[in-house]
């Protein structure tokens, strides 16, 4: 006995001198391993040790610029690069930069390298810093070496609808609706695994509760992220759908719509990345069941149709859009047939329609423009996954032909 008490106080005597590295680097690469494991929900890495290298100061003189652009499948992409503080104040002060189109489908391997332009400068919200100065995405399109835009850069193409008519003060408002998936890409959150819902569509659009609302939080980071960005988000929701959400972006002024929508966008699936969750723009991402699809509805104001008479001006506009629509439709998004079926508040793909607050039709008027006779209209048919710039450049092109 006296022996086993003497051995542990030799054993706690030695422990008090014998190094803690082993064991708690044991513990440290269990704990680690249990964030890098693909959970739903979970950070990817222990943020307790993130944080501890994205305390340190940055220098005074220069700032982390994250050139975002979208790539052959209208999908963003980006990269960062560190600059002086004084050219980050202006687009037209900061560089141009490049990167390997072969690998993102926009070059051939042989001449591969693809010029970024910056066109728009947000505030980083990945990256705050207290020291009067702002990290910052900047939103680029594509070019040759030669200067000429890439056949992806549709900025390019809604540039010169928009080009020669800034007095039309045209305003955009994208109403951005998405899907939230587990990581096996193939549940919605809220949904049960290889199932469905046991309650159909009815309680999940604007809903509270755990049983209703599933994917708040992303939608709420969002929205603080998209503010800080400088982006003029203007609200979001729950959609109809469990596991669909929604936001809005707008009003905007003409191709700064574009802009806005493709970094929302961003800023989205980084947070998505953070909460380790998986999110579609699919328009129809279940094709089986009752359950709604996903748009991007997009609302347009010309100075004209705000002011008396406008609502005149909004019906020829509507008259014009109809003359066009398969054109449109062409433009509006892939796989948007397998939405526009003429059910869940969406019209026929082959069928143009319009009405007053009808959410079965093309294009909607709403019951205010109506009543005060000016105002906005409403296009329905762009699908979640449309490119902003060629569905503002198209209504554009089309709204202002005489």
């Amino acid at each position: 006995m006296k022996f086993i008490l003497a051995l542990c106080a030799f054993a706690a005597s030695a422990a008090a001198f014998a190094p803690a590295a082993t064991p708690s680097v044991a513990r440290t690469q269990l704990y680690m391993a249990n964030h890098l494991e693909l959970t739903t929900g979970k950070a990817q890495l222990d943020h307790s040790v993130v944080d501890r290298f994205n305390e340190l100061p940055y220098p005074a003189d220069k700032v982390l610029a994250e050139y975002v652009w979208v790539d052959a499948k209208g999908e963003t992409r980006s990269k960062t690069r560190t600059l002086p503080a004084t050219r980050a104040k202006a687009v037209d002060t900061l560089p141009r930069w490049n990167f390997d189109g072969s690998s993102t489908g926009q070059a051939p391997g042989d001449d591969s390298e693809v010029i970024l332009r910056p066109c728009r400068i947000f505030r980083d919200p990945f990256r705050p810093r207290n020291d009067g100065l702002d990290n910052i995405l900047v939103m680029c399109d594509t070019y040759t070496p030669a200067g000429e835009p890439l056949p992806t850069n549709t900025r390019a193409i809604a540039a010169k609808a928009f080009e020669g008519r800034e007095d039309e003060e045209v305003w955009f408002g994208l109403e951005q609706e998405f899907t939230l998936f587990n990581l096996d890409q193939r549940t919605p959150l809220g949904w049960p695994k290889n199932g469905f819902p046991n309650r159909p569509q009815g309680p999940y659009y604007c809903s509270v509760g755990p049983e209703n609302s599933f994917g708040r939080a992303i939608t709420d980071a969002t929205y603080r992220a998209c503010l800080y960005a400088g982006i003029e988000i203007s609200g979001t929701n729950g959609e109809v759908m469990p596991g669909q959400q929604e936001y809005q972006v707008g009003p905007c002024v003409g191709i700064d719509a574009g802009d806005q929508l493709f970094m929302s966008r961003y800023i989205l699936q980084r947070i998505c990345e953070e909460f380790q969750v998986y999110c579609t723009f699919h328009p129809k991402p279940i094709v089986d069941g009752d359950w709604n699809g996903a748009g991007m509805h997009t609302n347009v104001s010309t100075k004209a149709m705000r002011e008396e008479g406008g609502l005149e001006v909004i019906k020829k506009a509507i008259y014009k859009l109809a003359a066009k629509h398969q054109e449109h439709i062409a433009v509006y998004g892939t796989g948007n047939e397998l939405r526009l079926t003429g059910k869940h508040e969406t019209a026929s793909i082959d069928q143009f329609s319009f009405g007053v607050a009808n959410r079965g039709a093309s294009v909607r008027i709403g019951r205010d423009t109506e009543s005060e006779g000016k105002g906005y209209f409403e296009d329905r048919r762009p699908s979640s996954n449309a490119d902003p710039y060629l569905v503002t450049g198209k209504i554009m092109a089309t709204i202002m032909v005489s």
